[in-house]
């Protein structure tokens, strides 16, 4: 694992990473355990057939954990602040499905040194399930 932080001048326009999760049965049940949400909608089968979604889905923000990841780990990597986050879920994440998660530096702001990202996860038909933007400065180390 890389823990050096990555340097803001090093950032570019344009630069992307990705990240790949099969979403679990175990990550449902841990997110709920961490969280306390044990919504019906993402542990009762038979409560959730009766929704829109006809069965079970994953937690809004179990999937957007993945754009954390992310962040925090490739781009810009270990030593991001996150500042904020907008998102908008647009289709359900299902036990199984494949997630995407991609995050692109869409702005540099070199008087504050912070950092735009496009945040976009896809499942894997390609349709977009979760889309926004996030904005992160990158930890000073002497």
């Amino acid at each position: 694992m890389k823990l050096s932080g990555i340097k803001y001048k090093d950032l570019k326009l344009g630069q992307r990473a990705e990240i790949l999760h099969i979403l679990t049965e175990d990550d449902i049940q841990r997110f709920g355990d961490l969280s306390g949400d044990y919504n019906p909608l993402h542990f009762d089968e038979q409560w959730a057939k009766r929704t829109m979604f006809g069965s079970r889905i994953a937690h809004g923000l179990l999937t957007a954990s993945f754009i954390s990841t992310a962040i925090g780990m490739h781009l810009p990597g270990p030593g991001t602040i996150y500042m904020s986050q907008s998102m908008r879920f647009l289709g359900p994440v299902r036990i199984g499905d494949t997630i995407k998660t991609i995050v692109e530096i869409i702005g540099l702001d070199d008087s504050k040194e912070r950092v735009s990202l496009r945040t976009s996860c896809f499942n894997q038909d390609g349709k977009a399930v979760l889309d926004g933007e996030a904005m992160v400065s990158i930890m000073r180390m002497d």
